[in-house]
């Protein structure tokens, strides 16, 4: 299944909510070869049995069709909470997107477009979504909701994150995950969209990750990357400017003298961070802005599977 075939057919319509609806559509037509191979079929109203749970919910029919086992659910149960966090430092604002290129190819269009397809999702199944942005200051908070009003508030704020971000802004990643997770009281899944520009203590960082799991939260952290640039320092051989988007500063430099040395730092970092998530029960996932959106719709099934 190619998502982003869809997306190139209709992201004329520069409209958040169409556009999201759709890669969910093409997603769920395409769930016939995936691991969920039939929970397309009545994706609202059933849920995956659980081995232990009464089996007097089971749909035999839908068993017989499918081979799997789920059960009927009910308009008033509300499966998930689910709280998206947006990173909107200045350095999400990358790469400065070409007039030939679709805003989904920079990590905050891509952030937003992301979320967009996950709350798409989250109300096809009646759940609650709640949205959190920060940069150097906590910008918005709107808390879990399931209205369509509540669904088109969210998505009018994310729309308005595509604009493009003028002054510099700094991220204060650390202060605000923890006014974020004191604000989630009941259990929720917790999915943080960023891209782990955060100097100063990384100790400090994890701790401020490991504090949005108290009271039996999830987290899902998607480390949004340019990957061409950000990752393997794809650059020619002629002299650059490189100009930290967050603070101004500038250096001049040959690309190929150190990118043998940035690869190998940005890869140790990555795997620091990898393997602090997993230590920490973090459900860690790098995303390449312009990829398409299956790995972050299959991640959240597969976790909200084992959200229990």
């Amino acid at each position: 299944m190619k998502i982003e075939s869809q997306i190139e057919k209709i992201s004329s319509f520069q409209h958040l909510e169409l556009l999201a609806n759709q890669v969910v559509e093409g997603f769920i037509s395409g769930m016939h070869k995936s691991p969920f191979h039939g929970f397309s079929a009545e994706f609202a109203e059933h849920k995956v049995y659980n081995p232990g749970e009464s089996t007097k919910h089971i749909d035999w029919k839908l068993f017989a069709k499918t081979d799997r086992l789920y059960t009927k659910r009910y308009e008033e149960e509300t499966n998930l909470r689910c709280h998206l966090i947006i990173d909107n430092s200045t350095s999400m604002h990358y790469p400065k997107l070409k007039d030939n290129q679709l805003f989904y190819e920079s990590k905050i269009g891509f952030s937003v477009l992301a979320s967009a397809v996950l709350m798409n999702l989250l109300k096809k199944q009646r759940d609650a979504v709640g949205l959190s942005v920060y940069s150097d200051t906590y910008e918005y908070y709107a808390p879990e909701k399931g209205s369509d009003r509540h669904h088109r508030m969210i998505l009018n704020k994310l729309e308005s994150l595509l604009e493009n971000s003028k002054t510099p802004k700094s991220t204060d990643t650390i202060s605000f995950l923890h006014q974020i997770a004191e604000k989630i009281h009941r259990r929720s899944m917790i999915i943080l969209f960023t891209d782990m520009f955060q100097t100063g203590n990384e100790e400090a960082l994890f701790t401020a990750l490991q504090h949005l799991k108290h009271n039996k939260h999830k987290i899902v952290l998607f480390h949004v990357i340019d990957e061409k640039t950000e990752l393997n320092f794809d650059f020619d051989a002629a002299p650059r400017k490189f100009i930290d988007l967050e603070s101004g500063e500038e250096i001049n430099i040959f690309a190929d003298n150190i990118k043998e040395a940035y690869e190998n730092q940005v890869s140790n970092y990555f795997k620091k961070v990898a393997i602090t998530c997993a230590q920490n029960k973090i459900k860690y996932v790098p995303v390449s802005v312009g990829a398409n959106f299956e790995k972050i719709l299959t991640t959240y099934l597969v976790e909200k599977q084992s959200f229990g």
